[in-house]
């Protein structure tokens, strides 16, 4: 009975971690997906410039940053993923 019991809670942590997962998976997808999402997603409180493959922004410490359009999709320059042929992580 016990066996049962820990099976159950092993299994019920798993299911968490997978959901948080993919909530996570799809909270970067959106964010990625314009640069308004991305703005919002990096928590830039005021636009300096924006074009249509990057932008500047000022968040709330103080700190400029900029955001930039990679493959259709909008990061912080700097922080690109490493790409191999057509596969990017």
């Amino acid at each position: 009975m016990k066996n049962k019991w820990v099976v159950f809670g092993v299994l019920i942590a798993i299911i968490v971690i997978v959901a948080l997962g993919i909530n996570q998976i799809l909270i970067l997808r959106n964010a990625h997906s314009t640069f308004d999402n991305y703005y919002a997603f990096r928590g830039c409180t005021r636009l300096i410039s924006q074009t249509d493959n990057y932008g500047t922004c000022e968040l709330a410490s103080g700190k400029i940053i900029k955001i930039v359009k990679f493959r259709d999709k909008w990061y912080l320059e700097g922080d690109l993923p490493s790409c191999w042929s057509n596969f990017c992580f």
